[in-house]
């Protein structure tokens, strides 16, 4: 469990900082919550004590606390994130002064320091500002999450709102987990792709890409290097992942060839999550189809099998790589799902199928999946698919590290 000293300054952003501690928290961390004086004007102590179940730490004088509390809680933490950090508390981290308990906390920090700037659109471009950030970014201890373009409190628009508590929270996240795939370079596919009728129409299927982008984002959280090739979807980027949107099953095909190298040399692993579409129409018309009274008949061609020809590509090669994970979406028994994912391990040439039911899959936060090998069939019930996607990645690390790294 990764543990993270939420600090907070006297911003009335303050009070964002309450959701990025209730989003840190689902994703399993400890936090820690301190507090600058001025940040207690804007938000209660007791408000981020009870979502943090942790007593707030405000002072370094503090008698509960006995000792150099700033020593001990950069001790615990493996990351400090500031949030938000003001213009006053950007200048002192600049300076290197450790005058209350948050900017000392700063400077003995172990680990990274994450800082969520929140200002006025124009105190964030007064040059005294853009000096202190770029003596923090020049000092290399200091990282800045944001500032965002949009409204701030004062109802004017411009650089300076702080970024969302998503992005913030997701930035933490990735600087705490284990880095236990540092090194690797994944190519994560998502999301369905969609076949052109004609301008209008077109054929799809109901995946939201929610499963590919949680993978992505966990795997670039333990350190891997993350090309992440998505369907037409509406999640946002995950932090630290490079993201190629694609529309159809060749626009997909085409991306993938890129992305693994003609000898498929370019990548560690290939997580396959897309539904690509078996079928497109046999063309597509440039202009939109009359509905009429009688019956139509819609040509279709099947699509490339993308996952068994780069499965094909690599048994061709005699190599072990890139590590080939498939995914299985069925709407039969559990017993027949596993057989289906066993019948596509050998079709395919895959390494490991992660086989569910559509109803237990699509458009969820979570999933009840099973991980199929040629000799397993791991349950892993009903997971969040953040937690499933560790799941797959400690697979991923055990087939690209085998010496380093079993399943957990």
């Amino acid at each position: 469990m990764p543990t993270v000293a939420l600090a907070v300054s006297g911003s009335i952003a303050a009070y964002k900082a309450v959701e990025v501690a209730r989003l840190l928290i689902k994703e399993r961390a400890r936090v820690i919550p301190v507090m600058t004086r001025s940040a207690q004007q804007f938000l209660g102590p007791l408000t981020l004590s009870g979502i943090c179940g942790e007593p707030v730490r405000e002072t370094m004088w503090d008698a509960h606390f006995p000792g150099e509390l700033h020593v001990a809680l950069a001790a615990e933490a493996d990351v400090v994130l500031l949030v938000p950090a003001t213009a006053d508390l950007l200048a002192r981290l600049a300076q290197g002064r450790a005058d209350d308990l948050v900017t000392a906390l700063a400077l003995c920090a172990r680990g990274p320091v994450l800082a969520a700037p929140a200002m006025h659109p124009r105190m964030w471009s007064h040059p005294a500002t853009l000096r202190n950030v770029a003596q923090l970014q020049q000092d290399g201890r200091v990282e800045l999450i944001g500032p965002a373009e949009g409204e701030v409190a004062s109802g004017e628009h411009g650089l300076g709102r702080m970024a969302d508590p998503a992005v913030i929270a997701a930035a933490a996240i990735a600087r705490a987990a284990p880095r236990d795939l540092a090194g690797l370079r994944l190519v994560v596919t998502a999301g369905p792709t969609v076949e052109d009728i004609d301008p209008v129409r077109f054929l799809g299927n109901r995946s939201t890409g929610k499963m590919g982008f949680a993978v992505a984002e966990r795997a670039a959280a333990r350190g891997a290097d993350v090309l992440l090739l998505a369907g037409p979807v509406s999640l946002p980027t995950p932090f630290g992942v490079q993201r190629i949107d694609t529309r159809d099953a060749l626009a997909m095909r085409a991306a993938l060839w890129q992305a693994l190298g003609p000898d498929l040399t370019a990548a560690d692993a290939l997580i396959m999550s897309a539904a690509v579409a078996d079928y497109r129409p046999a063309a597509a018309h440039a202009a939109k189809m009359k509905r009429s009274a009688s019956a139509m008949t819609l040509d279709l061609v099947p699509n490339p099998d993308l996952l068994a020809e780069v499965g094909a590509a690599r048994a061709a090669s005699g190599a072990a790589r890139p590590a080939l994970i498939g995914f299985a979406v069925e709407t039969d028994s559990d017993e027949r799902v596993i057989a289906a994912a066993r019948g596509k391990l050998k079709t395919k040439q895959v390494d490991l199928v992660v086989a569910n039911h559509a109803s237990d899959s699509f458009g969820r936060d979570d999933n009840r999946a099973f991980l199929v090998t040629s000799d397993a069939a791991d349950a892993v019930g009903v997971l969040p698919k953040l937690q499933l996607a560790d799941r797959i990645l400690d697979r991923v690390a055990t087939l690209c590290r085998p010496e380093k790294q079993a399943p957990r």
